[in-house]
Formats: structure tokens, C-alpha cells, sequence
């Protein structure tokens, strides 16, 4: 089994609502066993900073999925909550993104893992120190590190737990 983390994020509508749809989604996934979801971050857009602030958190999971297959579950779970093309770094319903996958390091056409953008994204570092403080990117600095080494962290803002889920319930 590997250990992943995902991001997840949501500006649009009761982004509330959005994330524990996409949290219920996973869960109920027979290769995915969630472990653990950090606190919810308010957090300003980034590239298009003219629209909604986001909805983040990080999801912490078990999975046999290999991480095209998981890829595969991420993207269909976006599509089944409402997320349509849009522009890049443009307003979404939800967004599902792999951010680390083990100890791998991949670049695909498709996929690159540890996420492209995650060593400058305080909404992603800082959910992940929250769930693995100690964590260290594959090859790389400490999670912790990388977090000192950034600025504004003001627009990242704390805003509550994850909601509990009743993972009988329907979605």
C-alpha cells in the first residue's frame, strides 16, 4: 500500500459542501482508505487573484492504486462533483490534485509527483505540516523548511476542522 496526500480545494458555491463531496467520493473508493483530512485553510487564488478565495485542505490516504489509476479516480471525482474546463488557475466547483504519492518522483505529460507548484504553495504546505510535520519531500527539504523559507502566510488562514463524515451516508 503507498501513502499519498491530496489536495484539496474549492472557490466556488458552498465550498464547504464541494470538499466533503469530494472527501465522501474518495473515501468510498474500495482502493482508498483515508487516514487522515488537515483543517480548512481560506486562501487567496493564486496567478488569477480577481476571484473567490479557496476552500483548502489535505487529505491524507492508504491506497493500491497505482498513481496513474489514482490520477484516473482524482480527475472522474472532479467531473462528478461539477468541475468544468475553465481557464488555467481560473474560478473551480472542486479540485482534486495528487501532491505526493511515497517516496516517488515522476514527470508524465499527465502526472508529476510531488506536485509542479507544491514547494511554493503555502495552502498545500501548510495543511501538509499540519498532518505530517516531519514530512520530507522525496529527495528534497523537510516540509517545515520549505514553510519558513515562504512569506504571506496571512493569506492562509486557519478556519475550522474538517467536517466529520458519516462514510454510510450517499453523495
Amino acid at each position: 500500500m503507498a501513502i499519498a496526500y491530496l489536495g484539496l480545494g474549492s472557490n466556488l458555491g458552498d465550498r464547504v459542501q464541494h470538499l466533503m463531496r469530494a472527501y465522501a467520493t474518495l473515501a468510498q473508493h474500495p482502493a482508498i482508505s483515508v487516514q487522515a483530512v488537515s483543517s480548512l485553510y481560506h486562501t487567496a487564488p493564486v496567478g488569477v487573484t480577481e476571484q473567490n478565495w479557496f476552500l483548502n485542505a489535505v487529505a491524507q490516504l492508504y491506497t493500491t492504486l497505482s498513481p496513474r489509476a489514482l490520477l484516473t479516480v482524482t480527475q472522474a471525482t472532479e467531473r462528478r462533483l461539477g468541475r468544468t474546463p475553465m481557464f488555467h488557475w481560473g474560478p473551480r466547483v472542486v479540485d482534486v490534485d495528487i501532491l505526493l504519492y511515497d517516496s516517488l518522483q515522476l514527470h508524465t505529460p499527465f502526472l508529476t509527483i510531488p506536485h509542479a507548484a507544491l514547494r511554493d504553495r503555502l495552502f498545500v504546505l501548510i495543511p501538509l505540516h499540519e498532518l505530517a510535520p516531519d514530512l520530507r519531500l522525496p529527495c528534497g527539504p523537510p516540509i517545515r523548511d520549505l514553510l519558513t523559507a515562504l512569506a504571506d502566510h496571512d493569506r492562509v488562514q486557519q478556519v475550522g476542522t474538517f467536517p466529520a463524515f458519516n462514510h454510510g451516508a450517499s453523495v
